[in-house]
């Protein structure tokens, strides 16, 4: 594995302006590495502004990765583990066994879960079938990493689906969990590393919000018009 973590916006809050400059930025600082890759993969929803802009400057095919974190039931913001497109999941039994979660209660998160990824699976790709990516390069994008369950279950589906080099790139990390993502991936890129005991992807942002449906199918008209999404995308109009 490899991690390159820019010490030029180290514990630096509020560097970026919204999700689409946070991709700009990150895709100057990507070409000026000579990272590249065959596909980007970009997490909804919030991965997405930052996915699209990072495809469109490397003139690279978009595609999105639907993975969910499993939520705390008391803490809805918090995750202890994720579940990838296929349904496969994992969780981080130490954590469930300090948090006291009861096996009825991982059991609802899980559920819950897989009716999200498969609601957005026919909302974001039109139901489509993942392709295999046999031996290709992929660099799986996010709007930032916290405990990095999602990047996780990210990087274990593609490569089960066969990519050869699993690139790794966010705006902002917390550079504990950076490294805990990156030992499931081939490289990791962090643009706005974090330590401490509080962190939050937000605080990178100057604009903040949850985004809903509407914003990333917004996003994914606008690369389908332009060419670039890696799938046919049918029901996007």
């Amino acid at each position: 594995m490899r991690v390159v973590l820019n010490d030029g916006l180290e514990d630096l809050l509020y560097v970026f302006r919204d999700r689409f400059d946070a991709g700009q930025k990150l895709a100057a600082w990507l070409k000026s590495l000579g990272v590249s890759a065959d596909v980007v993969y970009a997490i909804p929803a919030g991965g997405v502004p930052v996915g699209f802009t990072v495809a469109r400057s490397l003139n690279t095919p978009l595609d999105v990765l639907v993975c969910r974190k499993l939520l705390i039931p008391w803490n809805r913001e918090a995750g202890f583990g994720a579940v990838a497109p296929d349904g496969t999941y994992f969780y981080d039994e130490a954590l469930a066994l300090s948090l006291a979660l009861t096996p009825q209660e991982i059991k609802h998160s899980i559920e819950e879960q897989l009716s999200e990824i498969k609601r957005r699976l026919s909302v974001f790709r039109c139901g489509e079938q993942y392709q295999p990516l046999s031996g290709k390069s992929v660099l799986v994008v996010d709007d930032g990493i916290a405990a990095g369950f999602t990047m996780i279950a990210a990087s274990r589906f593609l490569k089960k689906m066969g990519a050869s080099r699993v690139i790794v790139a966010v705006p902002t990390c917390h550079v504990d969990s950076a490294y805990r993502v990156a030992r499931e991936a081939s490289e990791l890129y962090c643009l706005n590393p974090r330590s401490g005991l509080i962190y939050a992807v937000a605080d990178a942002y100057m604009e903040w919000r949850d985004l809903e449906d509407l914003d990333v199918l917004e996003v994914l008209r606008e690369a389908k018009r332009l060419g670039l999404l890696a799938f046919k995308a049918e029901c996007i109009e």
